[in-house]
């Protein structure tokens, strides 16, 4: 971001700005380190257990998916923002299975601003990660913190 760049305060999230993010590829050893690290299920761990599984074939986390999320959020809205972090997230689901090749895109709408007597607000955005296909992987509330204009 340039230095003549304007950061995005709290009175710029109107509801129903809508904010993009990605492409994210996936890929396999990603899926199998993340899984190793932090999910060691079967269907993330063994291509051959994942066949026989709800899934019917090998699939990120979950959590991973979220974190896949937070990466697109990340470099596409928090460099344009005066944020300070966020609150936690009430709600994430997990649509469709993520799986090794798939190209992930993010698509973040305001949905809520709650303004504050602090000198910042709360914006939740409404996100939703699409793979290649336009299947609906993530669903997912997540707010932030943003500074008010002037503060």
């Amino acid at each position: 971001m340039s230095p003549m760049t304007t950061l995005l305060h709290f009175e710029d999230f109107t509801l129903g700005r809508s904010f993009a993010g990605g492409p994210y590829s996936v890929t396999r050893d990603e899926i199998l380190e993340f899984a190793r690290e932090f999910d060691p299920q079967p269907h993330h761990l063994d291509e051959e257990a994942a066949k026989h599984s709800l899934l019917g074939g090998l699939a990120a986390s979950g959590w991973h998916t979220c974190a896949m999320t937070m990466r697109m959020f990340a470099d596409a809205l928090i460099p344009l923002a005066a944020a300070r972090g966020g609150i936690g997230s009430p709600e994430g689901r997990w649509m469709k299975p993520v799986r090794p090749g798939d190209v992930l895109r993010l698509e973040a709408e305001v949905i809520e601003t709650k303004a504050t007597s602090k000198p910042f607000g709360f914006v939740t955005f409404a996100c939703k990660v699409f793979n290649q296909r336009e299947q609906v992987a993530l669903i997912a509330m997540t707010p932030i913190i943003a500074t008010r204009s002037g503060a």
